[in-house]
């Protein structure tokens, strides 16, 4: 997929819906109404809370609270990012790919939960920590994109990403109750950096090897091929002149 066509554009807005994005909103809002059916014990199954999960084997949490929400508010924001974010990054990725980075920022987010001793017996439910992963790949993707910092600022993608990251981390640390799982939203970010960073190296890291590779052997070819010319020479000169032991370099 040609980048510069993406790269181009100053502004976006998500542009048409992705068959990936569409599935997980989808998901999402058929999750939400259950929620609404089944009131707190869908969510006391599906959401994410580390003693169900350590003491009860609810493994399945881990995956299932990114799709379960605290309200119509809460799935609306969210649901609007994937859209806003996800769906450039699934054109330029692909579905498969997009789809994986979606799941490892969104379970890397959900363990991040599981260091802080007070969110023992909380629920934590919500993508937002994949959303925050997805945001920080489109920074790095198209650092020149503009986004409207609440609906009214214009700034590179890039300072926005910043911005966003610095202020979940100074929440994070301040510990504050917000009610909001910042640490998650960290971890999404974390995880999705490091995800990033290590496929980039893997690429370069064999690239490099290949070069390497025929570089050498090439290298290896051409001082072989040299030594038997010189070899031939030698013995052509010594043919034509058998009194004298020279060699020729």
């Amino acid at each position: 997929m040609n980048y510069r066509r993406y790269s181009m554009s100053s502004i976006s807005f998500g542009g048409p819906l992705t068959p990936t994005v569409k599935k997980l909103i989808i998901a999402c809002f058929v999750v939400f109404l259950l929620q609404l059916l089944a009131g707190y014990r869908l969510t006391y199954f599906l959401g994410l809370q580390p003693a169900l999960v350590l003491d009860n084997f609810f493994f399945w949490q881990i995956v299932t609270y990114l799709f379960v929400h605290g309200g119509i508010g809460h799935l609306a924001f969210n649901m609007l990012g994937l859209f806003m974010f996800g769906c450039e990054m699934e054109r330029y990725w692909g579905s498969e790919r997009f789809l994986r980075y979606f799941l490892i920022t969104g379970i890397g987010a959900g363990l991040c939960v599981f260091l802080i001793p007070s969110t023992y017996y909380v629920t934590t439910v919500g993508a937002s920590g994949a959303i925050y992963g997805i945001l920080l790949a489109y920074g790095l993707t198209f650092p020149d994109r503009t986004i409207y910092l609440y609906l009214l600022f214009p700034i590179p993608a890039k300072y926005f990403v910043i911005f966003t990251g610095a202020i979940t981390f100074l929440v994070t640390l301040s510990g504050s109750n917000t009610g909001i799982s910042n640490v998650a939203h960290l971890g999404g970010m974390v995880f999705g950096y490091l995800y990033l960073k290590q496929g980039l190296g893997r690429r370069r890291s064999r690239f490099s090897f290949r070069q390497y590779g025929k570089d050498w052997y090439y290298q290896w070819r051409l001082r072989r091929n040299r030594r038997k010319f010189e070899v031939y020479l030698n013995k052509k000169h010594r043919d034509q002149n058998p009194n004298k032991n020279e060699t020729i370099h």
